[in-house]
């Protein structure tokens, strides 16, 4: 099982050592965030003071942007790192891309199906001379000049992977992906019985197989050295699931265990003014729910429970784990899932 970290955004010296650090300590690759800041901007110094470490967004907003715009970004972080990008691509959700963005939105699996088909056949242009001539319901792309061509990727294009929650978006990345990126906000038997079967969908109605497809997950885990310290990250992650779980577009996963009218009362919360009801939240998520979506676990004893809970399923982990800690805390788990794979 491959390793990897996350980019925090603070300057530009700051992201170098955080790669640098990243790529000391074993992990395979670093994934940037498009929240307050550009994802793509942070790859680059990530890329310098690094040799094997990979970079990827997890995810870049793909409807704020054309996949013209999305091309050439992609082709450019692909040829400056010789081959190191990750593309990991999302779709958000309606408001952000109306309202925030000022962008269409429409029939998102089908757009950002069609969105990746685009992307590849803009590469192709680019890297092995095909004509440019992509024709589709939302996208359409048919000029292509020399003066306007990128020079051809040695290592040709970048993997795409996509975020996907539904079962329809999920089936999307079994027909047109290189892997998926779960929601963080998942269990063992979402993914198991809802995620699964509909990437399986996918890739059999494009006569694909399972080995094309990567799973990535930023999965939630809660440790400390002291009992402070687990004290402190047990409480960072049941506020953060209190977050997610008060989102409607997540509540499929809370009612799946049965938890659909905890959903609602988060949701309700979330929309009062009550300036503690982030913390009121995270009381609601108890000891069952917070065991049933995280791995807590003292820090010696996070590798193989993390093998236990997500070993058979997934290639690709990240730790998910919203309170202050050092890279060191992970360690032993990463010398363990490094050695079972």
């Amino acid at each position: 099982m491959k390793v990897d970290g996350k980019l925090v955004v603070t300057t530009l010296a700051d992201l170098r050592e955080q790669a640098r650090r990243h790529e000391e300590a074993g992990y395979d690759a670093v994934w940037s965030v498009e929240a307050t800041n550009d994802p793509f901007l942070a790859l680059m110094p990530a890329l310098e003071p690094t040799s094997r470490l990979k970079v990827g967004t997890a995810i870049a907003v793909a409807f704020a942007r054309t996949p013209m715009t999305m091309a050439y970004l992609a082709q450019d972080l692909q040829r400056y790192s010789g081959g190191r990008l990750l593309l990991g691509l999302g779709s958000q959700i309606r408001p952000h891309i109306e309202r925030r963005f000022g962008m269409p939105w429409s029939s998102p699996a089908q757009r950002m199906r069609e969105y990746v088909l685009a992307l590849r056949a803009i590469w192709a242009s680019w890297n092995e001379g095909e004509p440019l001539d992509f024709r589709g319901d939302f996208y359409s792309h048919t000029l292509m000049t020399p003066f306007f061509s990128p020079e051809p990727s040695p290592t040709g294009a970048p993997p795409v992977f996509l975020a996907a929650v539904g079962d329809r978006m999920t089936e999307v990345v079994g027909e047109v992906a290189d892997g998926l990126l779960p929601h963080p906000f998942t269990t063992p038997r979402y993914l198991r019985e809802r995620t699964l079967p509909a990437l399986k969908k996918g890739l059999d109605g494009a006569g694909r197989s399972p080995s094309e497809v990567s799973l990535s997950l930023s999965g939630f885990v809660a440790s400390g050295a002291t009992e402070e310290q687990m004290a402190a990250a047990v409480r960072g992650v049941r506020e953060q699931l209190a977050f997610y779980g008060s989102t409607p577009a997540y509540r499929p996963v809370l009612e799946l265990h049965g938890w659909g009218d905890l959903g609602l009362e988060l949701n309700r919360l979330s929309r009062t003014r009550d300036p503690d009801r982030w913390t009121a939240m995270g009381d609601l998520i108890d000891d069952d729910v917070l065991h049933t979506f995280a791995v807590v676990a003292e820090p010696d004893k996070v590798g193989p429970a993390l093998l236990e809970r997500w070993g058979d399923v997934i290639d690709r982990f990240s730790f998910y784990a919203p309170y202050d800690h050092d890279l060191s805390l992970w360690a032993p788990a990463i010398e363990e899932l490094r050695r079972a794979g």
